[in-house]
């Protein structure tokens, strides 16, 4: 009986953890928010760091990204074709990996692969600065930690993943328009047909939608993560493994009320 209330007590405690955690992100987040919709909270400082924040996110891994993201979405757009030839449902072929790879897998993508990049790193530099006390001395000098460390961050992440999601979503309506018509441009019309069709002024709405929250995630969870952190050295590599998870939670979390969203 002993053995069963403490348990009871420890899973309490863990869930009444959990739920402070998320509360303080969600508060995180509408602070930033706000925050980031003052025209005032923008000086030259903050328009550094959210440059910064894009060019390390962005500029340094678009060449690559989007090599990888291209072989992806042609192997998969062939995959599309090959089947529907099959199948006699050629005419579907091109709507049919469109909606796969622009509207759910590279929004997808790139929330994942700008998590593992950057979102890490921000957990791990929060964390320390929290650790040092570096956090606790510039709010004593009156620095202003919200508009000057963490709602450049939030504006660069979102940035980042709306700009590389375009990118790559181009890119695959570049190859699907090959892969399907070949190199000649008489089939345009229908093409754009095709597309109208299913990117309509409501999907195109919930695509953006859905990479600001991608983008939203990758950077709030990361920060809140590591000024949550205690401050004690070991603490660090533990604060970024709960950071990763609880952001791979969200992601998926997104990417399930997206699709519920669209096809329910």
């Amino acid at each position: 009986m002993i053995f069963v209330t403490h348990f009871l007590i420890r899973r309490g405690a863990a869930l009444l953890a959990t739920w402070r955690i998320w509360r303080d992100t969600l508060l995180f987040a509408a602070r930033a928010i706000l925050t980031a919709a003052t025209p005032a909270a923008y000086n030259s400082a903050t328009r550094t760091v959210v440059m910064k924040q894009i060019y390390f996110t962005v500029v340094q891994i678009l060449p690559g990204f989007t090599l990888f993201a291209a072989l992806l979405s042609y192997v998969l757009i062939q995959i599309v074709v090959t089947t529907a030839a099959s199948y006699g449902l050629s005419e579907y072929a091109l709507e049919v990996s469109m909606r796969v790879l622009v509207l759910e897998l590279l929004p997808l993508l790139t929330a994942l692969f700008v998590a593992l990049r950057s979102s890490s790193a921000i957990n791990t530099e929060i964390a320390l600065m929290k650790i040092n006390g570096e956090l606790m001395a510039l709010e004593s000098d009156g620095v202003d930690t919200m508009r000057l460390e963490f709602m450049p961050r939030v504006i660069g992440g979102m940035i980042s993943v709306l700009a590389l999601t375009a990118v790559t979503s181009v890119v695959a309506l570049l190859l699907a328009y090959l892969a399907v018509y070949g190199w000649q441009t008489l089939s345009l019309p229908d093409f754009s047909r095709v597309m109208g069709n299913v990117f309509d002024n409501a999907v195109l709405i919930g695509i953006l939608l859905k990479s600001l929250a991608f983008g939203l995630a990758v950077t709030v969870i990361p920060v809140a993560e590591g000024m949550a952190t205690p401050r004690m050295l070991f603490m660090a590599p533990i604060s970024v493994l709960r950071g990763m998870v609880r952001l791979f939670f969200a992601i998926m979390l997104i990417e399930v009320a997206s699709l519920a969203f669209m096809y329910i």
